[in-house]
């Protein structure tokens, strides 16, 4: 079985593979350790089945860089942080969000999100409910002679359920439940395999700090933290006999701080730090010839510096802070060493940030913008967002625009778009008392 899209071939074949290639990296030179200097740094990224379910959906803070774990609430903060639906100013929200999504590559992919919520009587709790819907455009599949054996859109979808709980006036607490589908080859077969759509469940556990009587000098203002481990489910697989890929567990965490510069300005000024809680890929062991070996025994590749990938869900999470393999080489013997002090340089390097800046004017035209940073070993996603936003009674409108710090980037000019309703407004803003 062939792909007629070769972009996608690339994508669909490698998750659906029977096994994992060994992931290699470029040995140091021995003479660079004979002078004490530090080996070039090797390309590792972390790579899991669906990482659509990272993709920031909304465009509120994807205008501020993808910052968004402590943002104040709104219907999109099922993904983000599940605990800030406690702090709705609103009795119940709905937003629509739909983005074209890498339109260098493919032009009819696409991304869609639905989400809501709804305060409970007790006026501390809430409950909330989203779909994500990720359309990776059409494809042709043929068979080796190139006849067709049909047509097929892949497609990705995910189903939450989220509850948040007040345990104080500061301080909340939240939890989402996620089914996740993705369908990638419609049952054909791959590599002498049938595929089949991969299917996890995952939850999403968070806490969400907001003190909205903070004093910055002479000015009113509003502290806030959040804190969101997503994606916590069972690993996925898309053959019976395949090996099975983690889903993106992903650590959240990061404050926001907003001002009341008078009545009717304010700015708000938002940083989030990710972290992948999954297996770095370690470096294998190479034989003379320069090829993986593999265990006899296990019938795994054996491991030069690293950790094994192949470990339960929460070895995965707890092992994701110290198993970087750092940079490999060989000495004259042909024995592996790790340049020191490159391990722990690599796990800082798994680390993405995003920063981003919000201004309101008199609650109903806003203006964002931000930057999102990824070390270039890790995967090198750069970017500029810019974003705009306006509300007219229950209604608001959001747009976001992202610029790549990178050249041929498929990120490059990506659109977002968010329609929002809001209802039975529980309290008053600052800006209208």
């Amino acid at each position: 079985m062939t792909l007629f899209r070769p972009h996608l071939a690339c994508i669909l074949l490698t998750i659906v593979a029977l096994r994992p290639q060994a992931v290699v990296a470029q040995p140091c030179d021995p003479q660079f350790r004979a002078a004490g200097q530090q080996c070039n740094d090797q390309l590792n990224t972390i790579t899991t089945a669906v990482p659509f379910l990272l993709i920031s959906p909304d465009s509120r803070a994807g205008g501020m860089g993808d910052a968004g774990v402590a943002i104040s609430p709104d219907a999109n903060a099922i993904h983000w942080n599940p605990a800030k639906l406690a702090f709705a100013e609103n009795d119940g929200e709905f937003s629509m969000s739909y983005s074209p999504w890498l339109r260098n590559l493919v032009p009819d992919m696409s991304l869609a999100y639905l989400a809501g919520y709804k305060r409970l009587s007790n006026k501390r709790s809430a409950i909330g409910g989203s779909l994500r819907y990720f359309n990776l455009g059409s494809i042709l599949f043929t068979d080796v002679n190139g006849a067709t054996i049909r047509d097929f859109k892949p497609a990705e979808f995910a189903l939450d359920v989220a509850f948040s709980q007040k345990f104080s006036d500061r301080l909340s607490g939240g939890i989402a439940i996620r089914y996740v589908n993705s369908n990638l080859t419609g049952g054909i077969s791959v590599q002498g395999a049938n595929s089949k759509a991969g299917q996890s469940v995952a939850a999403d556990v968070s806490m969400f700090y907001r003190n909205d009587e903070a004093r910055f000098g002479d000015k009113d203002g509003t502290f806030a933290f959040g804190v969101n481990i997503s994606n916590i489910g069972a690993k996925m697989s898309y053959t019976e006999t395949s090996a099975q890929n983690f889903i993106p567990i992903n650590l959240r965490l990061g404050p926001s701080l907003k001002l009341e510069l008078d009545k009717y300005n304010s700015i708000a000024f938002n940083l989030d730090v990710n972290k992948l809680l999954v297996p770095t890929p370690p470096v294998y062991l190479l034989d003379e010839n320069g090829a993986p070996i593999i265990d006899p025994v296990t019938n795994n590749y054996q491991v030069a510096s690293g950790r094994d990938p192949n470990v339960g869900i929460m070895n995965g999470i707890l092992g994701s802070f110290t198993d970087a393999p750092g940079n490999v080489g060989y000495d004259d013997n042909g024995k592996p060493y790790v340049e020191k002090g490159s391990r722990f340089r690599e796990e800082l390097r798994e680390i993405n940030l995003a920063g981003g800046f919000e201004y309101w004017y008199a609650e109903q035209f806003a203006f964002r913008t931000g930057y999102f940073w990824e070390h270039y070993t890790k995967g090198n996603r750069k970017y500029f967002t810019l974003g705009a936003g306006v509300k007219y009674s229950i209604f608001t409108l959001d747009l976001s625009y992202l610029i790549a710090n990178t050249q041929r980037s498929p990120l490059a000019n990506t659109l977002r778009f968010t329609l929002g309703f809001k209802f039975d407004k529980a309290k008053k803003p600052k800006s209208a008392e």
